[in-house]
């Protein structure tokens, strides 16, 4: 008994040790427009769309399980391995467009930020200035191991959302039905959404900035399973926040007949439905989800960039010792910020540019991933198995014709 409790207590040391970049990538991937997306589903459609939760943690445990096999395996991160593997004009080409794409998400990051907080009567001309700050001075001045653990602890205060979703005292019972039945409409407004529920789930972002954290934080191969358990267990998360918000939403915006058409409208109008406390507790999770994407987006893309380029990266460098990486996540909070605070600014029609930008880009990512995935001479035995391989293509495929679907819809004002 003494061994086996020794042995449980080992295991779960070395797993405290290796968790993080699944657990982080996951949860932030429910940042302001996904917390938007989901909005909108159960607002619309009540719980018709909670079976859309099983595809969508499937997909994202894949795609993410091969971002960080890659990195503990090869102990590079993703622009580092498409740069040697496949030259430099596809990362020069793969940076460009990330920069451009994050850009916009960043922008749409500070304006949940602003939605949260005028909530509670805050102005933006605040809050977006402040938040920048502070994202600002936790990634510059902190440590690894330091922005970690405060990465970890943002993905925590996720729980307010299933505290919304219990508040809103939905019909359990047709939940629960709705979540293992798919339900299907054949129109245009209703395959758009699910298209958007499951393209939400995975960005090109997400796959550079765990590959680039595993790295960072020295996971090596004899942790591989612990690395994979963390992916789940951050998936698991993710897809369980999803939940509950199309739940606290579909529970009371569509019982109520109410339309939305942000987060923070859900907020706002959740409150004489299901209670100030759910209002505010909705209206915190997407300030925190906003702030810490806010934070993330910025940094992946410095570590694309640097990786690509071969320049110095990470947080545990000084500012002297990698002026490149944080000069470029300075420039993305800056021009991220400023442009919420400039009245006039078209941020649709910027958000819906980076969206078309996020589709070009996903399918590119995911075909490199997967062939590097499958490459001898770089994983050895860790090389996906016939059976991953069978599911990861076919998720692949469905996703990047969703991504494609919405991209041109976007582009061409479909179902508007």
């Amino acid at each position: 008994m003494r061994e086996w409790l020794r042995g449980r207590w080992q295991r779960l040391t070395i797993f405290a040790a290796v968790v993080g970049p699944g657990i982080i990538t996951a949860n932030v991937d429910n940042d302001a427009g996904g917390i938007t997306t989901y909005s909108l589903a159960g607002a619309h459609y009540g719980y018709l769309l909670l079976w859309t939760v099983i595809p969508v943690g499937l997909a994202l445990y894949v795609v993410q399980e091969m971002s960080s096999r890659l990195g503990v395996v090869t102990g590079k991160g993703l622009s580092d391995l498409v740069r040697e593997e496949f030259g430099v004009k596809a990362t020069v080409y793969l940076m460009m467009a990330l920069l451009v794409t994050n850009l916009g998400n960043t922008m749409a990051e500070f304006a949940g930020l602003a939605a949260a907080l005028e909530i509670v009567h805050v102005s933006r001309y605040i809050s977006v200035p402040l938040g920048a700050a502070f994202v600002w001075w936790l990634v510059t001045w902190g440590t690894y191991r330091a922005v970690e653990k405060a990465f970890l602890l943002a993905s925590g205060f996720y729980v307010t959302y299933i505290v919304s979703g219990i508040l809103a005292k939905p019909d359990w019972g047709e939940v629960v039905r709705s979540t293992v039945t798919p339900t299907f409409q054949p129109n245009l407004a209703f395959v758009l959404m699910v298209v958007g529920i499951v393209g939400t789930t995975i960005a090109p972002w997400m796959q550079f900035y765990q590959q680039a954290a595993v790295v960072e934080k020295g996971i090596s191969t004899r942790h591989l399973r612990e690395a994979r358990l963390d992916v789940a267990v951050g998936t698991v998360m993710a897809v369980v926040v999803v939940w509950f918000i199309v739940v606290s939403c579909g529970a009371t915006l569509h019982a109520a007949g109410i339309p939305i058409s942000t987060a923070g409208d859900a907020a706002h109008a959740l409150a004489p439905l299901a209670g100030k406390y759910a209002a505010y507790l909705f209206g915190f999770g997407l300030f925190n989800a906003s702030l810490f994407a806010a934070a993330i987006l910025p940094l992946s893309t410095a570590y694309t960039a640097c990786e690509g380029l071969g320049w110095e990266r990470g947080i545990d460098k000084k500012l002297r010792e990698a002026p490149w990486f944080y000069s470029i996540y300075t420039a993305l909070i800056v021009l991220g910020a400023a442009a919420i605070l400039i009245p006039g600014v078209p941020l649709l029609k910027v958000l819906y540019l980076s969206q078309v930008a996020n589709g070009v880009l996903l399918p590119a990512v995911l075909v490199f991933m997967l062939l590097l995935a499958n490459r001898r001479d770089l994983l050895g035995e860790h090389v996906n198995s016939r059976t991953f391989n069978a599911v990861a293509w076919v998720l692949v495929v469905a996703l990047i014709v969703m991504t494609l679907f919405l991209t041109v819809s976007t582009v061409f004002g479909l179902g508007s």
